[in-house]
């Protein structure tokens, strides 16, 4: 996630308990249950009469319809265009999924996340006004290069271009030395802000604290420096 997500996901008002899926295939259907279990009034919407009836078998949303979201009408009938928050998960159907996006956008609704399944249907979606996109595919790929590149990586949140914020174990090099003796800020220009024991963490840990193999460290820095740790 970067800082141009970070600016839409803040702009997103927290008492917005209504939220429509367009889309019930394995990421929509992800989406609506998630959300569903959190307590949200969830409208899940699909063309396929299947999709639909095994949503309604699998409970996975507050409501369920089947209706064509490339028409504008369908879209107002079913009031779609009431909700603040609608989710486009359609990823395979180019057409369609642009479509829907425009529909919702010219219909009022004030933040539509859409799925992409590819560089250019990300462009599109963005041209015809998607309020953000996603790209599971890139998104998972990206992160299994890095697990494979980087296995004590655990996990990473990227603020821009060059800076990321990292959890890792901590290297065997790191073991039984102080915060204090390993000069991070010096050695690496990095900062730590918190160490992981137990399952929980210690967030501005003293410098007189050790570190041991196989505990997690969360540090910030350039993406440059943290490549240069011995992990």
């Amino acid at each position: 996630m970067n800082l141009s997500s970070l600016k839409f996901f803040r702009s997103l008002r927290t008492e917005n308990k209504q939220f429509a899926v367009i889309g019930l295939g394995r990421f929509g259907k992800a989406v609506c249950s998630t959300l569903h279990g959190l307590g949200y009034e969830v409208l899940g919407v699909d063309s396929d009469e299947t999709k639909v009836t095994q949503a309604l078998t699998d409970r996975i949303s507050s409501h369920v319809l089947q209706l064509d979201s490339t028409e504008p009408s369908a879209l107002a009938e079913a009031g779609i265009f009431e909700f603040e928050t609608v989710i486009v998960a359609i990823g395979n159907y180019l057409a369609e999924s642009i479509t829907t996006t425009l529909n919702l956008k010219e219909g009022g609704v004030t933040y539509v996340i859409a799925k992409a399944s590819s560089e250019t249907h990300l462009k599109l979606l963005k041209k015809v006004g998607a309020d953000h996109v996603v790209f599971p595919e890139r998104e998972m790929g990206c992160s299994l290069a890095r697990i494979l590149t980087r296995p004590s990586i655990l996990e990473r949140f990227d603020l821009d271009p060059d800076h990321s914020i990292v959890e890792l174990l901590v290297p065997e090099k790191f073991d039984g030395k102080t915060i204090s003796d390993l000069e991070l800020r010096h050695r690496y220009g990095l900062n730590l802000l918190a160490v992981s024991r137990a399952d929980k963490f210690e967030i501005n840990p003293q410098p007189n604290e050790r570190l041991r193999r196989g505990e997690v460290m969360v540090v910030i820095g350039s993406n440059k420096d943290i490549n240069r740790l011995p992990i």
